[in-house]
């Protein structure tokens, strides 16, 4: 068992019936755990010479700040519609039930940085290809994604064709 796991609780039937949630708040909670999490995220990516770390709302902000600092380099949020107050790009994804919406800044990324792209948990990959397809729009270039969990059976990895994927913790 990965150090890490015991920081996971599994809460069964959230947001809804049938979903068994993978809650991260005991582990952000845990100094250790947190800083371990950071580490383990950042390491893969220390020699690709990544110059921004873009985060998805909202669980991608707490991630990939962090990340940002421990790889020296900015941070840039992706946002759910309306909340960032400049000129942006949106991309739309879909979901089990719907679309839903993304935004960044137009000029948040100058053409060719190299971006490493983080969020707390790869499912379905509807909410990272959003993000790959924000970055790619302003001409910049995927060094890869870190994400904490991964869960496999939702094959969202699969989306991210040609893209560098990383995870800490992989569940069914």
């Amino acid at each position: 068992m990965h150090r890490l796991q015991p920081l996971i609780r599994d809460v069964a039937d959230f947001p809804r019936p049938g979903i068994l949630f993978k809650d991260i708040t005991p582990l952000l909670a845990d100094s250790a755990g947190l800083a371990l999490a950071v580490e383990l995220m950042a390491n893969p990516f220390r020699k690709s010479n990544v110059e921004l770390v873009v985060g998805a709302e909202s669980r991608g902000f707490i991630f990939g700040t962090a990340i940002a600092q421990a790889l020296s380099v900015g941070f840039v949020p992706v946002r759910k519609p309306g909340k960032l107050p400049s000129k942006k790009i949106s991309a739309s994804y879909e979901l089990e039930y719907g679309r839903d919406t993304l935004e960044i800044h137009a000029d948040a990324i100058r053409p060719g940085q190299r971006v490493l792209i983080v969020d707390d948990l790869l499912a379905t990959g509807g909410t990272m290809k959003a993000c790959c397809e924000l970055v790619r729009q302003l001409g910049a270039e995927i060094v890869g994604v870190s994400v904490l969990i991964e869960l496999t059976s939702l094959h969202g990895r699969e989306g991210l064709p040609g893209t560098r994927v990383e995870c800490v913790l992989a569940y069914e």
